[in-house]
């Protein structure tokens, strides 16, 4: 597959942009594979363009029932920080972190990664107690993170409000190598790159069935017919439980859905990113000039990617006050996500009772950060059979053991 470079933008330009091929493959499924992948979303992909690049392994489908990064990689904010307070969830996230910060180099795609920075508002005296505890965390996990005062908030984010009535900033922690990347880009490089090791990537194929023989997977029925496969990776967000249930076995996790908005393009006003837990809401500008706003978690369970009325008026109320200027703009569009979560808000990437049958799920409102970093780790999972240092902690086991990786208030939110 031909590289991109400013040299090819130039050269077929000359060409009167003749000779760019297909960006990836669209092939019929083989009769078997080393590995399959269900899921053809930023982790899926992710997983098996590590399982190429690291291991050597490229006889792999990835298979999706929609279109490649139709769900939750292309309905996401884009944020990438690293700042979690436990000790696994930072070492997985900041791995995440850094390999964003190569990734166009890796697939030869320009992700537009831009690490603007992210802050944290403490808008609370008990906010700021936590945040600097995860300051200490950070400094000894080696996560570049500091916590800075409400002047500082304003000098890096001059529209905020820092002197709210019912919710002043009395600071914020500070990541300033965080930022955001063009989610599509994210799944279009991955895809790219993954179909250049010649690995197969088969849309709108739907899984139906699991096949098993001596409690080991031995392939799975789809609408494109049976496919057999030696390991199976199941990387399908949302619909983790019922791929789960296909294969003989229950997740302790929740399917709901996360809702987004952006507004009207305005002129440049804001280049970092801004959330704040207490009103639960996080703000930023994209490049385009729209103002991306997201938001908690529906109350109650759904498998809906549809926007609705009450996370406009929730959400946006509680922003308003920190951010008085958004009260002027127009909304553009909304939507939402089907997100699956856990009881202590962290993921799961383990072993299932199903022999050679391997799952990445459970990454709750904080999917989009962990591409990179759970790629890599799910990949070494499958490749070796047993999970590496950095998916060690994040086994199903820990929920009957009682070892929680508790990030559901650790982190501040957990987005």
């Amino acid at each position: 597959m031909k590289r991109y470079s400013a040299f090819a933008v130039a050269r077929e330009a000359f060409r009167h942009h003749a000779g760019w091929e297909r960006a990836w493959r669209n092939p019929e499924p083989k009769k078997s594979y080393d590995v399959i992948i269900i899921g053809a979303g930023g982790h899926g992909l992710a997983t098996a363009f590590w399982l190429g690049k690291n291991h050597g392994i490229t006889n792999v489908a990835v298979i999706e029932r929609g279109w490649l990064g139709g769900g939750n990689t292309g309905r996401n904010t884009t944020i990438i920080r690293s700042n979690y307070l436990q000790d696994p969830s930072a070492a997985i996230y900041e791995k995440s972190r850094s390999l964003y910060e190569t990734m166009s180099q890796d697939v030869n795609y320009n992700i537009m990664f831009s690490p603007r920075g992210v802050m944290m508002l403490a808008q609370t005296h008990h906010e700021v107690r936590g945040y600097l505890r995860t300051e200490h965390a950070n400094n000894l996990q080696g996560v570049a993170t500091t916590f800075i005062g409400p002047e500082k908030v304003k000098e890096l984010c001059p529209i905020i409000n820092i002197d709210g009535p019912r919710y002043p900033v009395l600071g914020a922690l500070w990541q300033p190598r965080g930022g955001t990347a063009r989610h599509d880009a994210v799944a279009w490089g991955y895809a790219r790159a993954c179909s250049d090791m010649g690995m197969d990537i088969i849309q709108q194929c739907e899984v139906t069935a699991v096949r098993q023989e001596g409690g080991q997977v031995t392939g799975v029925e789809t609408t494109k017919g049976e496919i057999g496969c030696n390991k199976l990776g199941i990387v399908v967000a949302g619909h983790s439980g019922v791929l789960a249930e296909m294969a003989g076995f229950r997740l302790p996790l929740e399917s709901v859905a996360l809702q987004a908005l952006v507004s009207e393009p305005i002129k440049p006003c804001m280049d970092v990113v801004v959330m704040a837990n207490t009103v639960h809401g996080y703000m930023s500008q994209s490049d385009k000039g729209e103002m991306v706003i997201g938001g908690g978690t529906d109350g109650y369970n759904n498998y809906t990617q549809r926007g609705s009325f009450h996370h406009i008026e929730e959400t946006v109320r509680a922003l308003i006050e920190t951010f008085p200027m958004i009260s002027r703009l127009k909304m553009l569009r909304q939507w939402g996500g089907i997100v699956d979560v856990t009881g202590d808000r962290s993921p799961i990437i383990g072993k299932t009772p199903l022999g050679n049958c391997f799952i990445n799920c459970g990454w709750g409102t904080g999917g989009f950060k962990a591409i990179p970093g759970s790629g890599w780790a799910t990949a070494e999972m499958i490749a070796k059979g047993e999970p590496g240092p950095l998916a060690a902690e994040f086994g199903m086991d820990r929920f009957k053991e009682g070892r929680f990786i508790d990030e559901s208030v650790a982190a501040g939110v957990a987005h």
